[in-house]
């Protein structure tokens, strides 16, 4: 089967930037720890959902806008401007301002004293948090040539579901024992440390230096960059994919917690361990084999960076609606395990590929559209209708509501795997035309 070459293997021969191995793994390392920690203080609201319910006594739906909306808007419209700003910027400068903001504001959400405050708080963690994976995702393209980038990009998006366990388990233990103020205080600290190495010892590579250095127009208008990446029919349905894969993640991730209190009566500290090793550390393992495996694929055929994705979001489904629905903790917690696994194994095709189709100097802004959309459909919107359709649920079915809201969010995997598949069907033509166009600007 013909294949189509994700791009240059090598630097530019103008590019005089140069750094050993030992130094790429080293940059990768800390912006692992920055996706640990974005996830950490996004997905630790999960743990805190009936505590924090309970002192400030609202409703699910409340707390649906608290975990979704309150923080996805804020992230959503941060998105776009710090990912152009990232495309122009110094990226290492631009994620540790946005990581000293929102560890900043996930330490003083510890103490607010209302309701609205906290409300408040998490549109700040949503702003910070705009500057995390863009500018991360720009400078790995830059650090890893492509036959390696998906793999890097892997171990990047390790660092979320590794930041998801960490949620559960400090969420779990500390809140069990001290309180939900001090697992924000927990959980915020660690960034103003991180902040301080980025800023400190990373050092800002050439932009685009694997695809010939491209380099960025002083002026260039926004909506015509992102007019030029919605041309681009993969792009359009990865994006699609990606939206309606973050909805079943953020919507379950959020509510799974609520879920084993109620229905399985668990407790705070038992929840936290529970998902930590059947939800976060499946998913992980799965990020990272499927970062691996896609690459070893996508060098047979390129059609396999969606291939994948769609084949493994398929059979997410019925081992998800197996965890809520199967009778015994033990078969249904090895269920979700699988569950978990597949989800993660689809992530990594999702933004190798975002990243072989944009150009260089629009990289940044591709994973910001990709984000702006998980941001509004998943994060946003998952969350928030869960809770809303608990509310509407609970008078007939009480504590199991959340059980069937949840096999609804389930299902969506079927359709984040359709978009997978059209994408794929477009994709080799796409990426062939990438290279030709960056062919024309090199010559």
């Amino acid at each position: 089967m013909s294949q189509t070459p994700l791009g240059p293997t090598s630097p530019s021969d103008h590019d005089d930037f140069t750094v050993s191995r030992t130094y790429s793994g080293y940059v990768l390392a800390l912006l692992f720890g920055v996706a640990v920690l974005n996830m950490l203080d996004r997905q630790i609201l999960g743990m805190l959902v009936v505590p924090i319910k309970a002192e400030f006594g609202v409703s699910d739906t409340a707390m649906g806008f608290l975990t979704g909306p309150s923080f996805a808007l804020f992230y959503a419209m941060a998105g776009i401007p710090i990912a152009r700003w990232a495309d122009r910027g110094v990226r290492r400068s631009i994620i540790a301002i946005g990581l000293l903001l929102w560890s900043g504001l996930t330490l003083a959400s510890g103490w607010v004293s209302s309701f609205g405050q906290l409300v408040v708080a998490r549109l700040g963690v949503g702003v910070g948090e705009a500057a995390g994976t863009p500018p991360s995702h720009a400078l790995i393209s830059d650090f890893f040539p492509p036959e390696r980038r998906a793999a890097a990009l892997a171990v990047f998006t390790v660092g979320a579901s590794t930041g998801v366990a960490a949620a559960h388990l400090v969420g779990g233990w500390v809140g069990e024992h001290w309180g939900w103020r001090a697992v924000f205080i927990v959980a915020g600290v660690p960034g103003l440390v991180l902040a301080a190495l980025i800023r400190g010892t990373v050092r800002e590579p050439t932009r685009g230096r694997f695809d010939g250095g491209a380099r960025v127009p002083e002026r260039e208008d926004w909506r015509a960059a992102v007019r030029v990446l919605l041309r681009i029919p993969s792009y359009r349905h990865v994006a699609a994919s990606a939206s309606l894969h973050s909805f079943a993640f953020s919507g379950s991730m959020i509510w799974y917690p609520p879920f084993l209190m109620r229905v399985h009566d668990l407790a705070q500290s038992e929840v936290g361990t529970t998902l930590a090793l059947y939800s976060s550390l499946p998913t992980g393992i799965g990020i990272f084999l499927g970062g691996i495996l896609t690459d070893r694929l996508a060098r047979r055929d390129v059609r396999w960076l969606q291939g994948y994705a769609g084949v493994t979001m398929l059979a997410f489904a019925p081992f998800a609606l197996g965890f809520l629905f199967l009778p015994g903790r033990s078969i249904a917690f090895a269920s979700l395990a699988i569950a978990a696994f597949m989800m993660g194994a689809s992530t990594p095709g999702i933004h190798v590929t975002t990243q072989a189709l944009a150009p260089a100097r629009m990289r940044s802004l591709a994973s910001a559209i990709n984000l702006l959309l998980l941001s509004l459909v998943g994060a946003g919107l998952g969350p928030f209708v869960v809770g809303v359709l608990n509310d509407w649920l609970e008078p007939r079915f009480g504590d199991e509501a959340v059980r069937y809201t949840l096999s609804l969010v389930a299902l969506t995997a079927i359709w984040s795997a359709l978009h997978n598949g059209l994408a794929a069907r477009h994709l080799r033509a796409d990426l062939g035309a990438s290279d030709r166009g960056r062919a024309r600007r090199d010559a």
